[in-house]
């Protein structure tokens, strides 16, 4: 009766693995990002163009639901409106995890972010000056979007990634320590294609 309990078991665990495999596609997004710089000290700034690459996992959890984590590279920062030819140029490597809701192909995300600065350079001209040190390391935020994605095939998508995180570090200044609020807003417009489940 054993042998028998377990036998079934197992077949059922191997069922059940070949369906999450069916419902699991891999695939590779590419697009441009429009960001600048949000909160309290973020003043004057306006919006700058930057590209996004990366791949992702698209695991159907059931036929309504997927989760979806990416690598993404992906460039931000900000331009300044008061400056002529200056700006703030942030390339992270983003991991989003991103929840979807899907209708025919037709889907809804929300999830959270992390970010790992790769580098931060402020740009005037030709000239450019690295500021990664004075950054914060990791940037925690979230994102909300839609678009159209099947399992196998184009898609497009457009992505709003806000951040909790302020990107400048807290400094010291004489016996006060000052954290300025900064932080990174973006909109992605993407390509997408999979390979498959």
């Amino acid at each position: 009766m054993k042998k028998t309990f377990y036998t079934l078991a197992l077949l059922a665990g191997l069922t059940g693995a070949a369906q999450a495999q069916r419902n699991v596609s891999l695939g590779l997004k590419a697009g441009a990002t429009y960001s600048s710089f949000v909160g309290k000290q973020a003043n004057n700034e306006e919006g700058r163009f930057g590209f996004q690459a990366g791949g992702f996992a698209n695991i159907g959890l059931s036929r309504m639901f997927a989760f979806q984590p990416e690598i993404i590279y992906s460039q931000k920062g900000t331009k300044y409106k008061d400056i002529t030819d200056y700006s703030t140029r942030l390339n992270y490597l983003d991991v989003p995890l991103a929840f979807h809701v899907n209708a025919d192909g037709l889907f809804f995300e929300a999830g959270p972010q992390v970010g790992f600065l790769l580098s931060a350079k402020d740009e005037a001209g030709n000239t450019s000056v690295d500021v990664k040190d004075a950054a914060n390391a990791v940037d925690f935020g979230y994102l909300v979007g839609l678009g159209y994605q099947r399992k196998t095939g184009l898609g497009i998508g457009l992505r709003y990634n806000g951040g909790f995180t302020n990107i400048p570090k807290a400094y010291t200044s004489g016996n006060v320590t000052v954290q300025n609020n900064i932080r990174n807003s973006a909109f992605q417009l993407y390509l997408t294609y999979s390979f498959g489940g």
